[in-house]
């Protein structure tokens, strides 16, 4: 009599693999349950909910929070998560009762808590960290859920999600501000903050850089945009070594770049020069740098030209409908011309007179000869020209910025390095761009109440914090080793990113053939990758 042929069950793997673990490599889960506590009568705890939200995060497939459950149908969940993990355990309920709890146990509390583990164990460096902040719409009307009683001191406040400066653009929609600092090796986030949709840099920036400081506890430079620079702001951290972009509204900038010729400019980069000043702002000793990019040069005077034609169409028309105006006198008209000529910045006002209207008192075509009789009513003339003076002014001071550190000791930071720093800001616009990805599961967000979208915005920072040390992870260990991947035009690389990774390990499967697991399509390129990203990560793919 034959045999049956053995049961075979196969299961979607893919990059989750990777996913978990990195998120392994740190203890989230167990982290996430020491916070947040283990109910006896969980089959999910808080931690493993976590860590499915970021495997939902990273999935790329357009899953969101509303198909959560939905997600891992199909997919090795008890190999990811644990042993008695279904699909079904993920729903609606069990994952907005794990919002809640995060929220109450403090989003930044938590997720810096997380990410201090992290960058200990993958060994990140902070000498300098990075600041910015940039705003996420929803939709609905998010109000508070209701209390019983009134909130206690040390309570969390919600979040008020309302109409602000839109980054992206949609100032219809309501939104929430996320601030992060991320650090300038490998771009990880080290420091999450959900504020509200109407706050504003300026106010919060010092704050932000205070708290971070109490919590982490390390002497880094911290790198931010002019937003920081005011006189209260450098006040409140002039204790730290900070370094940002001096606003070209100050006077003190204006005053200075007109005063600057080229000559006093060196060669830094290619494409960049500078030059070093001093000085007191804020009563504050510090060096300003003043940075000349030829590529930003470019890209002014192109907007320059942009916005000289677009004023001179807008002036044309005022103009016009001012020299149609009637004024009662000659002082009247010229008065009137005056005071539009103090509104102009880039032109002048050429020609300027004042005519008395004349006209002839009947009705009906005037006689042959006869002469039109003076009304009292006077018009005015003039034509608009360019200020040649203005014009000059704005593009000499074409490409250029203005950098300011209260680190007074070139040794310790030099002029060059004051540069490369600043141009290293793009890390967290870089974290920002990777949140706002179409594929990402929080692109827009659909949540009940203010408290789980700020649980959910600090879930998204968790998902780059992963990716980051991933993609870190593997680069390192590739440069290490002397070795390469290909890339997407199947050249070889040793600076890939991780979502290209993700891609490369599509098609992989887990099989269980008789009670025996085994990893189907794991090829030598892919076990080489799995090798650089650690045992943690080997072993989902039966590598260890």
């Amino acid at each position: 009599m034959s045999q049956p042929p053995p049961e075979i069950q196969v299961q979607n793997l893919d990059h989750l693999g990777i996913v978990a673990g990195i998120i392994d490599a740190f203890g989230l889960v167990e982290e996430v349950d020491q916070l947040l506590s283990i109910h006896p009568q969980e089959i999910v705890t808080c931690g493993q909910v976590l860590k499915g939200l970021i495997l939902n995060g990273l999935g790329f497939v357009s899953a969101p929070l509303y198909l959560f459950e939905q997600f891992f149908v199909g997919k090795a969940t008890e190999h990811l998560i644990g042993p008695g993990v279904l699909p079904e355990h993920f729903n609606d309920d069990r994952l907005g009762r794990v919002l809640d709890k995060l929220y109450e146990q403090g989003t930044t509390k938590v997720f810096v808590h997380l990410a201090l583990k992290a960058a200990r164990h993958f060994g990140v460096r902070t000498g300098s960290v990075h600041l910015d902040s940039t705003s996420f719409h929803v939709d609905g009307e998010y109000t508070p859920k209701g209390r019983v009683a009134p909130q206690a001191e040390d309570e969390p406040q919600p979040i008020v999600i309302t109409h602000g400066y839109s980054r992206d653009h949609r100032p219809d929609l309501k939104q929430f501000l996320l601030s992060m600092i991320t650090s300038g090796d490998g771009d990880v986030p080290l420091y999450l903050r959900v504020g509200n949709g109407n706050a504003a840099d300026k106010a919060i920036f010092a704050q932000i850089i205070q708290d971070f400081r109490a919590q982490w506890d390390v002497d880094a430079l911290f790198v931010v945009d002019s937003d920081l620079y005011s006189a209260q702001n450098l006040s409140a951290v002039q204790a730290m070594h900070w370094l940002s972009r001096v606003p070209s509204t100050l006077a003190e900038v204006k005053h200075l770049l007109a005063a600057l010729s080229d000559e006093q400019f060196a060669p830094a980069q290619p494409g960049y020069r500078v030059t070093e000043v001093g000085s007191t702002y804020a009563d504050i000793q510090q060096r300003w740098v003043v940075v000349a990019s030829d590529e930003r040069r470019k890209s002014d005077l192109a907007a320059l030209d942009k916005k000289l034609n677009e004023l001179e169409g807008k002036l044309g028309k005022e103009l016009t409908t001012l020299c149609k105006t009637a004024f009662a006198c000659e002082a009247d008209a010229l008065e009137a011309a005056e005071r539009f000529a103090a509104g102009l910045k880039f032109h002048l006002l050429g020609a300027v007179r004042a005519v008395e209207q004349a006209r002839h008192d009947k009705a009906g075509r005037p006689a042959r000869g006869s002469k039109p009789e003076k009304t009292g009513v006077w018009l005015l003339s003039a034509q608009l020209v360019r200020n040649p003076t203005a014009i000059e002014l704005e593009q000499h001071s074409a490409g250029k910025l203005v950098l300011a550190t209260n680190v007074l000791d070139e040794q310790q930071l030099s002029t060059a390095q004051v540069l490369s720093q600043y141009k290293a800001q793009q890390s967290v616009e870089r974290g920002f761009r990777f949140l706002k990805d179409p594929l990402f599961f929080t692109s827009s967000v659909f949540l009940k109440s203010p408290e789980r979208v700020e649980a959910v915005a600090m879930v998204m920072g968790l998902c780059l914090l992963v990716y980051s040390l991933g993609q870190r992870q593997l680069r390192l260990a590739l440069s290490a080793a002397q070795l390469t991947v290909k890339s997407q035009t199947k050249k070889p690389t040793a600076t890939p990113t991780l979502r290209w990774i993700f891609q490369v390990f599509q098609a992989v499967h887990l099989l269980e053939v008789a009670g025996v697991k085994q990893v189907s399509n794991l090829n030598a390129e892919r076990r080489r990758i799995v090798e650089c990203l650690g045992p943690t990560c080997g072993q989902y793919y039966l590598m260890g």
